[in-house]
């Protein structure tokens, strides 16, 4: 039988493994520049995210990468998830939506107003997935993105 449990520090190496294998599911494996190293450092150091794996015996079928942040609107802290992901031969079996119920428990828990996130738009099986359980896309919204070269571009116009 499956559970989902809180990652600890030891988990870190195949936490990058389920990145990377996301990484390529998405179609830019050359895009992750996470290591084992900054990842222990914003997990479980900082505590900037946290991370939940989806097991079977000794196996590590999925993961959930979450964070909380914050509505000015609503006046309290939502949580986003990140990302997540179920290894190939696991998917169709109920365990994304083990993953997201887990996740929404926490957000329920924790008083969160919203429970959010995003999805490539090429992406329609997980699409279709979350439409079916019921979340909202939200079509009037532009994710919008500054990469290092920009943030470093736009930091130095400051001159405060």
């Amino acid at each position: 039988m499956a559970r989902i449990r809180k990652a600890v520090k030891e988990d870190t190496p195949v936490i990058l493994e389920l990145i990377k294998d996301l990484a390529l599911y998405e179609k830019a494996p050359d895009e992750v520049e996470a290591t084992e190293e900054t990842l222990v450092q914003s997990i479980f150091v900082r505590k900037e995210a946290e991370v939940v794996l989806l097991e079977e015996g000794n196996e590590v079928l999925g993961f959930a990468l979450y964070f909380f942040n914050f509505s000015t609107w609503k006046g309290r802290a939502g949580l986003y998830l990140e990302d997540l992901f179920v290894r190939e031969q696991y998917r169709g079996k109920g365990y994304g939506k083990m993953l997201l119920s887990y996740l929404a428990t926490i957000a329920k828990e924790k008083g969160c107003p919203r429970f959010e996130w995003i999805v490539l738009d090429w992406n329609t099986p997980s699409i279709d997935f979350y439409k079916a359980m019921g979340a909202v896309p939200l079509d009037t919204w532009t994710v919008f993105r500054l990469n290092r070269e920009e943030i470093s571009k736009l930091a130095s116009e400051y001159k405060g």
